[in-house]
């Protein structure tokens, strides 16, 4: 107790030595010897520390809530998630330190449930809101999400949606990772099934990240803070950090049993993965780099797998934004600038530019380098921003740190400091604006000196591993994550299943081994369908009135689970053999492609102990005709144990599930009396001596086939009589379709036809069709039906987080541009109301599954291509269709399979058109929306140089505020651009205007004196350099002047009187009707 006594009057000398200094500022400049002292006992370091804390983080904590305050200030009765969250965790790491002492005197326990008390704080104000959560994860939008911000000693919500921006995805996700990471070192924070319920549907929420846009850390959403939100990469990382840290983790710590334990879907976690990868490392359409990458990329949530996308990432952040009082948050950044104005909540179109050059720089962001640094063991990094650390940071009163929250340009300097970026001295944050103390910074820097000081490891802060340096990821034992880009040689079990014995022993003959699903019994197969049944019941609660788990698909990664359903064992085969939901599984070929790109993909994605369980169906349908032989080929591959250069093994089912993934879920057994019945893959019931019978049809259908046998125009004006009795007459597949669309245009889908209602009379023409391989009936007959495609949702997704747009729409007509992710339900909505060519709707499709495949495998192909228009893609392939026929006629793009279509598409997209017309290679770049390497920055700097801006087809590009609210390199600067060129009808016409944009660039660039005085109408341009053209083909070949200009379409762009020098010619003329602007230095000048 001596000791004690004695350790308390030296802190209260040290407190008092530090008052009588100066009375006129809370701060200090920093004395070393108070941060560190080399042969002090560990009991004085802690108990310094504690002091500390206890002064500077845990008297402003919230008795009632366990809330921390935004601000220090007395009026201050707000309280941030986030803030409270990293407040909570410099306790829970100061009280990890005492573990290593006997004797703490009871701080470890008051640390603990210090921290505790924040978690459960926030917990209380999030569980008030379980009304909100429930609404997210059907409709995620900014109106339905959790709050952020709360009354600190209430909990009440303090904000609406409506005056708030509070969907940050983010916050949530550090909830749940710090709350793993403090459960796993011992704490117990979740004390019963309600509170388990409603983690669990957090989950839920935050699963789907990766097509939600948010607001972000810093509130704003876009960089501009005009209300608009964006995708961001630090929400998305956060996200996929927290999805793996709670994979298969029990909230009740090593109390817990099964009904604690938090299930994550697999497939969501990958495509959050998949979603970083993409944007990165970027943080945002308009932002092009932004500091909270590093809470990102770094402690805590170590989100990036692969070093070398975290290098240059982080490179990036420190390149662009660090100074010398900290780092910027982003570039243009007004956030408390002298220039804000702090009425308005957000900003004027151009505002950003006045921020340029003073935003304000903000030291916390030297503790996250710090941090890292003692995590990736860089003592280099660690001693350089402790250096920058201790030139900005005060010492105040009572002898403790203070770290400011921010360093501002006053506004007297602003206009010397835009002028010299840099030049100016920066001023802290003020107490009047921001509280005594900046809670978030001073639990960092607690943080980071235990760190430092070594009073705690990476290990103690970070139990659950979410770091793992590159030599150590495989020999750390996690449940679940896609750490490391190491090669992954996992070898796949593969169980071949037969749908009937018939078929069994017709394989048989061909020396493949299957098995029914009488032969597995009593193992049960399940199609996904039934497994998301399951999941249903998955975390419901009725007194907070939660559903539990949504309605979405299981992937391929759940599929390869093995799973205990009450009692019962239940394996699942991949919704690419799922018939009910679209045609494409209807094309062999297509089916083989897509078997072989799903085991790529759980070879690359398959991280858990276990191996993966890939069952593969075989249906009677599969085999007719003479796509059996390609069937035959795939299963003689599955059998010699390698596909596509994949390693697969096949045996008997029962023999496999011993090694498998076995997934328990022991949630069904809480609501046993209310589970539904599971309805098993059933073995098709046959003659037992009756045989496969092979048609001898060729792939595809003929033409002749697929053509109606009456003319539609002719009956859209009969009775439905008459209508109806020709559709019961007819035998035509193609004739019944259409007589079926006129019907459902005058009737509705519910009218009687063969004492049926016409839907499920559709739906037999559907499969009879799809049996037939009559694509264009089977594609009428999708429409018709409105069907919609698995997986549309991620596939838009995968485009987007390439930093494309997508636009669905017949070609010619009015197109949806979608620039954020969106769900499934509103993207058929766009879809079958843009899309009002019948057959178009389900086309465009399949087209947005093949290109989100392909652009995440071979993103090269889209190059050039900023946005994605899925019309102008048809017409490109009718383009190609149309020169591959030549003389012949022209082959319909309906009636190929898909798996044709997706070839075509390939083709389309890899093909150099070298040696092809130049009318044909600009209609199929104008229809691919294809431009050069540059070109966007060459329209910038065009811009720069014509002060009324640019026109065509209708649209302007004006010259201010464009270029007052963007920046060059702004990738929403090169969608503004593409906005410019929407209204262009030809694609051959479009390629002409991007030749000529260049041509424009070019000349501008030779030529530094000039620039164009009025307003530049690209129209105008090649209007004149047609005539040009005209003229001179009269002059020389005696031909007539043609209004139609696919001779000059035709034209080579660089040869002798190509279309560039005719455009050159047109440019310059403008250029010399403007003022020249001379040099004094100019040889040319007279005086």
């Amino acid at each position: 107790m001596a000791d004690v006594s004695l350790a308390d009057i030296g802190w209260k000398l040290l407190e008092f030595k530090a008052r009588s200094k100066r009375s006129g500022s809370i701060y200090e400049p920093l004395k070393l010897s108070v941060l560190h002292r080399e042969d002090e006992p560990l009991w004085e370091k802690l108990d310094r520390f504690y002091n500390s804390v206890k002064l500077t983080i845990l008297n402003y904590q919230s008795p009632t809530t366990g809330l921390f305050p935004v601000k220090t200030c007395a009026t201050c009765k707000e309280a941030k998630v986030r803030d409270s969250l990293y407040c909570a965790a410099s306790v829970w790491a100061l009280a990890m330190a005492y573990r290593r002492i006997d004797d703490d005197m009871g701080r470890t326990h008051e640390l603990e449930h210090s921290a505790i008390k924040c978690m459960r704080g926030i917990l209380y104000c999030y569980m008030r809101q379980s009304d909100k959560v429930e609404q997210f994860k059907q409709d995620p939008s900014p109106s339905t999400c959790l709050h952020s911000v709360f009354n600190l000693q209430t909990g009440d919500e303090v904000h609406s949606n409506k005056d708030y921006n509070h969907l940050q995805i983010d916050a949530v996700c550090l909830f749940l990772l710090y709350l793993v990471e403090m459960i796993c070192s011992g704490l117990q924070i979740i004390y019963n099934t309600d509170e388990v319920a409603f983690i669990q549907n957090l989950v839920f929420c935050v699963e789907r990240a990766y097509r939600v846009p948010d607001f972000g850390m810093w509130e704003r959403g876009s960089k501009y803070n005009n209300g608009s939100t964006e995708l961001h990469s630090s929400s998305v990382g956060m996200a996929k950090a927290a999805l793996e840290a709670i994979n298969g983790f029990n909230l009740f710590g090593n109390q817990g049993c099964s009904w604690s334990v938090i299930f994550v879907d697999l497939d969501a976690h990958n495509r959050n993965r998949q979603t970083l990868c993409s944007l990165l490392p970027r943080e945002s359409r308009s932002h092009n780099t932004d500091a909270d990458l590093l809470p990102c990329i770094s402690y805590p949530a170590f989100a990036v797998d692969d070093d070398a996308l975290y290098s240059q990432t982080l490179d990036k952040v420190v390149r662009k934004l660090k100074g010398k009082y900290g780092f910027k948050r982003f570039l243009r950044d007004g956030y408390r600038t002298a220039n804000e104005d702090k009425n308005r909540r957000y900003y004027k179109p151009a505002e950003i530019k006045d921020f340029d050059g003073i935003e304000c720089e903000f030291p916390i962001f030297f503790i996250y380098m710090m941090i890292d640094g003692v995590f990736r063991g860089n003592s280099a990094q660690v001693k350089e921003y402790q250096q920058l650390l201790e030139g900005v940071m005060f010492q105040a009163f009572d002898g403790n740190v203070v770290i400011p929250k921010y360093y501002h340009v006053p506004a007297d300097f602003v206009e010397a400091e835009q002028k010299n970026h840099g030049s100016q001295k920066r001023f802290p944050s003020n107490t009047g604006r921001d509280g005594m103390l900046f809670l978030w910074g001073q639990a960092m820097y607690i943080i980071a000196k235990l760190l430092v000081d070594g009073l705690i490891s990476p290990k103690d802060i970070d139990p659950i591993h979410r770091y793992v340096p590159g030599q150590d990821q495989r020999n750390v034992s996690m449940r679940y994550s896609n750490q490391g880009p190491i090669e992954n040689d996992v070898v796949i079990h593969v169980s071949l299943i037969a749908e009937s014995q018939r078929l069994q022993v017709f394989l048989n003959t061909y020396g493949i081994q299957t098995q029914t699903p009488q032969q597995v019994e009593p193992i049960q197969i399940w199609p996904q369908q039934e497994l998301v049944k399951a999941y249903r019941f998955l975390a419901v609660n009725s007194k907070l009135g939660l559903t539990g788990r949504p309605d979405r698909p299981v992937g391929c990664l759940g599929t390869c689970k093995t799973y205990r359903i009450l009692g019962k064992t239940v394996v699942c085969y991949p919704i690419v053999f799922d018939l009910s939901d679209f045609y494409l599984s209807q094309d062999v070929m297509l089916l083989i492609d897509d078997i072989k790109n799903t085991l790529q993909f759980t070879k690359q994605c398959w991280k858990m102990q276990g191996r993966p369980l890939f069952l593969v169906l075989i249906r009677e349908d599969n085999i007719k005709g003479s796509r059996f032989n390609p069937v035959l080929d795939m299963l003689a591959s599955f059998k010699k144990g390698n596909i596509g250069g994949v390693k697969v093994h096949v045996d008997r089912l029962q023999t496999l599930i011993s090694g498998a993934v076995v997934e328990q879920l022991d949630f069904l057994r809480v609501n046993e009396a209310e589970i539904p019945e599971f309805r098993s893959f059933e073995e098709l019931e046959l003659p037992k001596h009756s045989k496969v019978k092979r048609q001898s049809s060729t792939p595809n259908a003929s033409d002749l086939e697929q053509q109606p046998e009456i003319n539609v125009d002719e009956w859209l004006h009969k009775s439905t009589q008459e209508i109806r009795q020709k559709f019961n007459d007819c035998d035509c597949l193609a004739s019944q379709a259409q007589l079926a669309s006129v019907l459902i245009k005058k009737e509705g889908p519910q009218c009687l036809v063969k004492d049926e209602n016409l839907r499920d009379e559709l739906e037999r023409i559907y499969r009879r069709a799809g049996s037939r391989k009559l694509w264009s009936v089977v594609r009428l007959a999708a429409s018709l039906l409105s069907k919609l495609v698995d997986s549309l949702a991620p596939s838009i997704t995968s485009v987007l987080v390439h930093g494309k747009q997508v636009t669905l729409g017949l070609f010619g007509h009015e197109e949806e541009v979608i620039s954020n992710p969106l769900s499934p339900g509103v993207i058929k909505g766009i879809i079958y109301s843009k899309c009002c060519q019948e057959r178009e709707a389900v086309l465009q499709q399949e087209l947005v599954i093949h290109i989100g495949w392909i652009i995440s495998n071979s993103p090269e192909l889209f190059s050039g291509m900023l946005k994605i228009r899925v019309g102008w893609i048809v017409q490109a392939m009718k383009h190609e269709l149309k020169i591959r026929a030549g003389d012949m006629p022209v082959q319909d793009i309906y009636q190929l399979s898909p798996s044709d279509v997706k070839q075509l598409l390939l083709d389309v997209l890899q093909s150099q058109h070298t040696s092809r017309s130049w009318l044909h290679r600009r209609q199929i770049d104008g229809s691919l929306n294809r431009t050069p390497l540059g070109f966007y920055d060459r329209v910038w700097q065009i811009l720069e140089r014509t002060r009324n801006g640019i026109m065509v087809a209708g649209v302007h590009l004006p010259q201010q505020p464009t270029l007052s609210d963007m920046t060059m390199y702004e990738m929403n600067f090169s969608l503004l651009v593409e906005d410019m060129l929407k209204n262009i009808v030809l694609p051959e016409y479009r390629q002409i205007i991007v030749e000529l944009l260049m041509v424009v660039s070019i000349v501008l660039e030779r030529n530094p004196e000039l620039e164009f005085q009025e307003t530049v109408d690209l129209d105008c341009l090649v209007k004149e350099a047609f005539n040009d053209f005209q003229r001179d083909h009269s002059k020389n070949e005696g031909a007539e002047k043609q209004v139609n200009m696919e001779a000059f379409y035709n034209t080579p762009a660089l040869a002798k009187r190509g279309t560039s020098s005719y455009l050159t010619k047109a440019v310059m003329i403008q250029l010399l009707q403007g003022e020249v602007k001379l040099s004094k230095d100019d040889p040319c000048s007279v005086s």
